[in-house]
Parts: C-alpha cells; sequence; structure tokens
C-alpha cells in the first residue's frame, strides 16, 4: 500500500503541475514558442507544451531512477527477507524444542533444535538445550559435540557453557569430568555463586570433605548457602573428617582437627561424642580423660557417659570417684548408674557393682547392665543369677530388634499409603 502511494503521489502532484503550467500559459496574451535545433532536425513548440513536456520528462526519469534504485536493492531485500523467515522459523523451532524437551521427546527435541540453530538469534540456547536432550537420551557423544559447538558459536560464554556441562557430569554421574570443569571455571570466576554451588556438591558426591572444609569460607561469603544451610554443611564436614581420622587411628590428626573446629561446631550436639570417640578408637583415651570428664560434669550427656566408661584410665579409683561426683546432679540416671557399676567391677568392688547396677535396671533396663550383672555373678559363681541376667539382657536384646522392625515395617507402610 505505501508503496503505491509512492507512486500515486508524485504522479499527481506532476499531472496538476502540468495542467497548472498549461493553462497558465493559455491564459496569457502572448504563450511564447520554443525553438530546438539539433543537427538538420528541429523542433518548434509553444512554451506551454515545453514546460508540461519537461515537467512530464523530469516524472518519467525520477520513475526510472526509483525503479533502478529498486533493481540495485532487490537482492539485499530478498536475501534479507530470507534471513529473517529463517530466524522465524528458529524462534519457533526453539519454542518446539523447548516443549518437547520438557515433555521428554528428547530425539525430536535434539533434531529441530540443531536444524536451525545456526539461523537463531540465539544459538547458544539450541545447542545448550540439545545436550540436555542428547544427555537425557543417554548420547553422551552428541551431548559433547554439542556443548563444544555452542562454544565455537559463544565464545563469551564460558561460565554458561561450562555450568551446563557440570550440570550435565554431575547428572551422569561423572564426578571427575565435573570437577575438571568447576576447577576452571573457578579460576575464572573465583566467586560465582553457582560454580561454588555446584562444586560443593560435586566434593559431596566423592567424599571430598577436606576440599568442602576448604570451600566454606567461600561459600558463606558469597551467600550461596543460606547461614543455617551453611551450619548444617560445617558441622557433616567436620563430623566426616574426624570420622574419617578416627579410621586411619592418627591422634595427632584428630586432635589438630579439633583445635581447628570452630567452637560453634564444637557445640553442635554429638560433634563432642564424635571427636572423644574417635581418640578412644586411635588409642589416646588418656589424653582425654579430663577433658572428658570436664564437659560431663556441665552436661551430664548420656553418650558422653558411655564413652567416659570405655576409657581405660591410668588412675581407675580416682575415675570412679569422678564419676560419683555426678550423682548429685543425676541421681536416677540408669546410664550412669550402670557406668559405677562398671567401673567398680572393675576395681574388684562387687557389693557397690551389684548395687549400681541393680538400682540402673530399677531406674531404666538395659542390656548393658544386664551383661555387667551377669558378669558379676559369674564372678560369685552364683550361675543361676548369672544365667538369669543374660537371659534377661538376651530377651531385651531381642525385643528391641523386634520394636526396629516393627517401627521399619509401618514406616515402610506409612509411605506406600501416602504414595499412594
Amino acid at each position: 500500500m505505501k508503496k503505491i502511494l509512492y507512486f500515486l503521489g508524485p504522479l499527481f502532484i506532476t499531472l496538476a503541475a502540468a495542467f497548472g503550467v498549461y493553462y497558465g500559459f493559455k491564459s496569457m496574451e502572448t504563450s511564447g514558442y520554443v525553438l530546438v535545433g539539433i543537427g538538420h532536425w528541429s523542433i518548434e513548440t509553444t512554451l506551454a507544451a515545453f514546460t508540461v513536456a519537461l515537467i512530464l520528462a523530469f516524472f518519467l526519469l525520477y520513475v526510472f531512477f526509483r525503479f533502478l534504485g529498486w533493481l540495485f536493492r532487490l537482492p539485499g531485500q530478498l536475501k534479507k527477507r530470507g534471513t529473517h523467515i529463517k530466524f522465524n522459523r528458529s524462534q519457533e523451532a526453539l519454542i518446539a524444542g523447548l516443549v518437547d524437551s520438557a515433555e521428554g521427546n528428547w530425539e525430536q527435541a535434539e533434531k529441530i533444535l540443531i536444524k536451525h540453530a545456526s539461523h537463531s538469534g540465539a544459538p547458544l540456547i539450541h545447542y545448550l538445550t540439545a545436550a540436555r536432550a542428547a544427555q537425557s537420551r543417554g548420547a553422551f557423544d552428541k551431548r559433547d559435540e554439542y556443548l563444544q559447538k555452542a562454544a565455537d558459536q559463544a565464545p563469551g560464554s564460558n561460565i554458561a557453557i561450562g555450568l551446563t556441562q557440570a550440570e550435565l557430569h554431575l547428572s551422569g554421574n561423572q564426578f571427575d569430568q565435573a570437577l575438571e570443569t568447576l576447577t576452571k571455571l573457578q579460576s575464572i570466576n573465583p566467586t560465582h555463586a553457582s560454580v561454588l554451588k555446584l562444586l560443593h556438591q560435586t566434593y559431596q558426591h566423592v567424599g571430598d570433605w577436606e576440599a568442602i572444609r576448604k570451600l566454606l569460607p567461600s561459600l558463606h561469603h558469597n551467600k550461596v548457602l543460606m547461614e543455617t544451610e551453611v551450619k548444617l554443611l560445617e558441622t557433616e564436614t567436620f563430623s566426616r573428617l574426624l570420622k574419617q581420622a578416627a579410621e586411619l587411628g592418627d591422634a595427632n590428626q584428630i586432635a589438630l582437627l579439633w583445635s581447628e573446629t570452630p567452637a560453634h561446631i564444637k557445640k553442635m550436639h554429638g560433634m563432642a561424642a564424635i571427636y572423644f570417640a574417635a581418640m578412644i578408637e586411635a588409642g589416646a583415651a588418656n589424653t582425654i580423660e579430663n577433658e572428658l570428664a570436664h564437659m560431663l560434669s556441665v552436661n551430664l550427656d548420656d553418650t558422653l557417659l558411655v564413652l567416659y566408661g570405655s576409657v581405660q584410665s591410668n588412675d581407675a579409683a580416682k575415675q570412679l570417684a569422678t564419676a560419683e561426683q555426678w550423682l548429685i546432679a543425676g541421681p536416677g540416671n540408669a546410664v550412669l548408674l550402670s557406668l559405677l557399676g562398671k567401673l567398680c567391677l572393675h576395681l574388684g568392688e562387687r557389693e557397690k557393682a551389684e548395687n549400681y547396677l541393680t538400682e540402673s535396671l530399677a531406674a531404666e533396663p538395659t542390656v548393658q547392665a544386664y551383661q555387667l550383672l551377669g558378669d558379676l555373678y559369674f564372678e560369685l559363681n552364683e550361675k543361676d543369677k548369672s544365667c538369669a541376667s543374660y537371659k534377661s539382657a538376651l530377651e531385651l536384646s531381642s525385643s528391641e530388634i523386634v520394636t526396629r522392625l516393627d517401627q521399619i515395617t509401618e514406616y515402610g507402610e506409612q509411605d506406600s499409603e501416602t504414595l499412594s
């Protein structure tokens, strides 16, 4: 429509000018004439006719040159139009590919995305989405090929491509490749939140808790995780490191690691028990006896009481006297009474041992108290009482196992109901 107006507008102006000039000259008393000679040829006409001819000639020349310009621009316009059509098709293909990926049509999504990627305004999205589709159908070679094409098409998008590559490696349990990619990305941008988050997830998968320990400050300062999540991760990290050190049996390493553990982590429930258990397992119980006793004097924790009873003290009498002081804070504590019975039995104070163990069983029957009482009666050659105690320990142990099995069964049934 615009092109028609561009033509008709000048045409109407030309015609109006021609008629105006023609009738203008006609209205004059002397219209004049024009004589044009070319070689042996000559043309003689009125001034009005000559002027009108000039106006019409100008219009024809104008139309001619406009037509020539259109011809010159035609190849570029055709090319631009073709590019525009391909671009629109690529955008439609991108939407269709994303929909197919969301619906799980991986192969179809991959084909349509790659077919139109070269004509897209965002080829990076095409290749990255195609790489995810290839990964989902197990075509790892194609996945790597598309990632390489993405890098070639968008050389300035190293972080985006690397993160996608690392995520795909993680989902494919290719942890070494993921670590290699993420390490490179961290060297490019050490504070990138997504890089740090994927690094911590990868280290967790491979069990590299020392690496997570070094990563913790970055996770905290760059607010990659919430403060609560960071504290939980810190607790898990140091507890895992303590357990690993315990498996190696290196008491010095365990002590060094505990000294480097932040104070707020040491106060977390169960952390002290892991440390003391590791030291006892490493054969360094005597070095932590006083520290363990001090902690129990502040907080009479049942787990720590059991650990204190596992310490083979160089001064058993002092160990017993220390434990007896805790009766003031926990007079009816079954675990403490069982511990006292065990220490008395170790010192040969059988009467006190029997009293403590009997009180412990009266407060709360436990397998350990029954076993210790059975050992005591066996030493006293009271076989009937010894057998009865061992039998009670066995029955209690069996009932505990049955209770746990019932709990597991009940939990499984609840899960089944929830799923259904």
